[in-house]
């Protein structure tokens, strides 16, 4: 499953002039057209228009809703970004074993498995 990233712009107000383009509908095109193809560019694939509601304020106390044309883009998030999202985060750490071939440190000429006496230490010496 595919993961994506939004981008939300305000739609051009103006068109834009250039030779051969006369109309207000051909130069709003043009401002669109030019928008779309820079941001299609950069990877993101256009979704929809929306017009949203905004509360904007009025003087001091006073407000007014206008409304806003937003464009909306979309593009896919990279497959190690995805990866990174969907592996299960684990407290638990990973141990690797020592190959077969390293010696394992221990006491010099003592018996493997055997646990020291307990007890009070003595001296060596025996008792005449």
């Amino acid at each position: 499953m595919p993961f994506y990233e939004f981008k939300v712009i305000p739609a051009p107000r103006r068109g834009e002039k250039a030779r051969g383009v006369k109309t207000t509908e051909e130069r709003y095109a043009l401002a669109l057209t030019k928008l779309m193809n820079e941001l299609g560019r950069e990877g993101w694939d256009y979704v929809r228009a929306d017009t949203l509601p905004v509360e904007e304020r009025v003087g001091f106390t006073g407000s007014k809703t206008s409304y806003q044309h937003m464009l909306v883009f979309r593009r896919e998030i990279e497959v190690m970004a995805q990866a990174e999202a969907s592996a299960p985060r684990s407290r638990l750490v990973a141990v690797e074993e020592e190959p077969a071939s390293v010696p394992k440190l221990g006491p010099a000429g003592g018996a493997a498995g055997t646990a020291p006496a307990i007890g009070p230490a003595s001296s060596g010496v025996a008792a005449e």
